[in-house]
């Protein structure tokens, strides 16, 4: 879209405000609302704002940050009043000089698409995002005792939320998003929404975007739309698994060689090769909670080893799906619904292309279901587990070049902070499960 033409539909469609959204370094959508009148102003990229008071981006003393709206993402919020719209736009941050802001989620995936874009690949995107929907209290309170009778792809009469499902699928449709899927989870209460293969960077947008609408329109229906990781003990976790292939110049799958036993391309098994080989180094970026770990145990549908199978394995980090011609993809199937998108994809972009970039190779692929396989089995197939919690997780990113590469120096310090003053509040924190395991033991 052009700037003349934004300024015509904000006229004629009587729209009142406009949202200027960026996310902050925890992959939290923030906003300017600006009135009409100031429509102009924001297009011409003259939005400022204080970025000291977001988590991630700068001190006082270099405080000032401008919002450069990308034209492509304007939308009128469709679960808005018609009278009186809303709509949005979502931006990069600039820094005074006319720089981007290094420390900007959006800027640091669209260097890593830079560089694909440079060695002549064009990355797509598939995400399968997992959230639960708890009803609300009188207080405003989530209700987590109050769960659904329904599991696994269950039909309306089992699944008392379907109306919002259908409600936020309506609404992203308006939008201009198209759905592949959507259906219950095997978790009470949890369910699943399947984007279309887009690019990188719309695949991030889309996102956020659904994220804030879900948790908008839950709450219309009196219920709370949740993405931590693992809100119920003792079921499934809610994942984003993230599908993914490159394009060449033409938009032909890259990852296609039809004379391949799994139909993989040398590029293809090379891009799985440098995910495998750094995933522990980026994981507090692709599960960033202390929670995230609580779902990356064996037994619920989540991943716990490093491998990959050539069938559609569940139990491993990377699957082959099934489909094969143009829709030959790989899976990654540990990111949960708390990553930040633009974070995660860009490290899986930067993983992959150091694979293709150092011709690395993949390990051999793993039959075994993994859910049923102990620690000493998982050493004799040369299977290495993923860090256990967060802390674990944070060792390994610390210590990272690759991951200081992925995120830029700033970004990479204020990230690396922030996770660690959460690991330390977390460790510091006294249970209910400690009270009731050990006061009356010791």
């Amino acid at each position: 879209m052009t700037k003349e033409e934004i300024l015509k539909i904000v006229e004629d469609e009587e729209v009142e405000f406009i949202r200027l959204q960026f996310t902050d370094l925890n992959g939290r959508f923030k906003n300017i609302a600006v009135t009409a009148s100031q429509a102009e102003r924001a297009l011409d990229n003259n939005c400022m704002f204080d970025g000291s008071s977001v988590e991630g981006f700068v001190r006082v003393e270099e405080s000032d940050m401008y919002l450069h709206p990308d034209l492509n993402t304007f939308e009128i919020l469709p679960w808005r009043p018609q009278q009186g719209k809303v709509a949005r736009l979502i931006c990069d941050v600039y820094r005074p000089d006319g720089n981007p802001f290094e420390g900007d989620p959006r800027h640091i995936l669209k260097r890593a698409v830079e560089k694909a874009e440079k060695m002549g690949y064009h990355f797509y995107v598939g995400p399968e995002c997992e959230f639960f929907l708890f009803p609300l209290k009188e207080n405003g309170k989530v209700d987590v005792s109050a769960r659904d009778g329904a599991g696994y792809f269950d039909t309306e009469h089992l699944d008392g939320a379907e109306d919002v499902r259908r409600d936020i699928i309506l609404n992203l449709g308006a939008m201009g998003y198209e759905i592949e899927a959507s259906h219950h989870e095997i978790a009470p209460s949890q369910h699943e929404i399947d984007f279309k293969y887009v690019d990188a960077l719309s695949a991030a947008d889309e996102i956020m975007t659904f994220k804030m609408a879900s948790k908008i329109i839950a709450q219309r229906h009196g219920m709370h739309a949740s993405f931590m990781p693992k809100p119920i003990e003792g079921e499934n976790g809610s994942g984003m698994h993230i599908n993914m292939s490159l394009a060449d110049a033409k938009g032909r799958n890259m990852f296609i060689d039809r004379k391949d036993p799994n139909g993989l391309s040398r590029i293809a098994y090379q891009f799985m090769a440098g995910i495998l080989a750094h995933i522990r180094e980026i994981l507090p970026l692709t599960n960033p909670l202390v929670n995230s770990y609580k779902r990356l145990i064996p037994g619920y549908d989540a991943p716990s080893h490093i491998a990959w199978s050539e069938t559609s394995n569940r139990s491993l980090l990377i699957r082959i799906p099934s489909q094969k011609g143009d829709e030959t993809r790989i899976e990654l199937r540990c990111p949960d619904s708390a990553a930040n998108p633009y974070l995660a994809i860009a490290a899986c972009l930067m993983a992959g292309l150091d694979g293709i970039e150092k011709k690395m190779r993949p390990p051999k692929s793993v039959k075994e279901n993994m859910f049923n396989l102990g620690p000493e089995e998982a050493r004799r197939l040369g299977v290495e587990a993923l860090p256990e919690t967060l802390g674990e997780a944070l060792s390994c990113f610390e210590m990272s070049l690759f991951a200081r590469d992925v995120l830029g120096d700033h970004a990479f310090k204020c990230f690396l902070a922030a996770k660690k003053e959460e690991w330390r509040q977390y460790r510091i924190s006294v249970s209910s499960w400690e009270i009731e395991e050990y006061l009356h033991k010791v």
